[in-house]
């Protein structure tokens, strides 16, 4: 259900609300929730297609060095055994 709707479609719905539609109906032209429509609204409102792209990929890009430094700290844990135990 994640990958349903692209960033642009979703883009596109607050833009369709913010146009003057009604936030129930674009609910159910589209078969999405309202607990759905306000979450993006919050994520994406005001956010041209270029800027909401570029978060994404920062995101992930977080996430990605959130893992090596998660990694590297686990290394040096161990490292510190080692040396703890010999000494």
């Amino acid at each position: 259900m994640k990958d349903r709707f692209t960033q642009g479609q979703i883009i596109g719905m607050i833009k369709e609300q913010e146009s003057g539609i009604t936030i129930p109906t674009i609910c159910r032209k589209h078969g999405i929730g309202v607990s759905t429509f306000y979450r993006w609204k919050g994520q994406y409102g005001g956010m041209p297609l270029s800027e909401a792209e570029r978060f994404k990929h920062l995101a992930k890009e977080n996430q990605k060095l959130k893992t090596l430094v998660a990694e590297v700290s686990l290394d040096k844990e161990m490292l510190e055994d080692v040396l703890a135990k010999k000494g």
